[in-house]
């Protein structure tokens, strides 16, 4: 790492509220992913968000989603993780999007963003991604164009009873993917 590159702290966004999901554990195994002077954690779990509601919103915020807005702020760039459904994403991650685009100051405005798409079919979850670009847009979330992640054909990369990632060129292009986002958010940063 460069001297006068400071290090960074990424926050991942699980979509997926399965137990033993592909896209959980691509999420759990990006901290030993990253490269040097990168820094991974979790976000809550997007499970404790209720159905987005303006007349909720318009008596409080929901604490769940003040934190999670705090922790994406405070971080220095958030990775997506998340499966596709029905071509598009699934709906607790775009209810979580929708509470959270509510926040002002934006938590995404300017913030370097990954999107990681994991599934059983052979393209990926790219219909996910695209569905999901779309909603970054609005929040002005600097998404990373490339490399994009679309890991396909998941059940021959994971091994599930031990909830693994073991394909080795899938981690190894996670981590270019890591390092893509972590040179975005230093350009950023000067």
């Amino acid at each position: 790492m460069e001297q006068n590159k400071k290090k960074l702290h990424f926050v991942t966004l699980l979509g997926s509220l399965r137990k033993a999901s592909y896209n959980g554990i691509v999420a759990h195994a990006l901290p030993a992913l990253a490269p040097e002077g990168v820094s991974i954690s979790a976000l809550g779990s997007i499970a404790e968000f209720p159905h987005y509601n303006q007349d909720v919103q318009d008596q409080a915020f929901p604490s769940f989603v003040l934190a999670m807005g705090q922790q994406i702020s405070a971080a220095d760039g958030v990775i997506i993780v998340t499966p596709e459904y029905n071509y598009s994403v699934p709906g607790v991650i775009k209810n979580a999007l929708d509470w959270l685009s509510r926040l002002t100051p934006q938590p995404f405005a300017r913030k370097p963003v990954a999107i990681q798409t994991v599934s059983p079919g052979m393209i990926g979850g790219a219909r996910a991604q695209y569905h999901l670009r779309q909603s970054m847009v609005f929040m002005d979330a600097l998404v990373l164009n490339k490399p994009e992640v679309m890991i396909g054909q998941a059940a021959d990369k994971f091994d599930t009873d031990k909830l693994e990632l073991t394909d080795q060129k899938t981690r190894a292009f996670l981590t270019r993917q890591i390092q893509a986002l972590a040179d975005l958010a230093w350009r950023e940063q000067r």
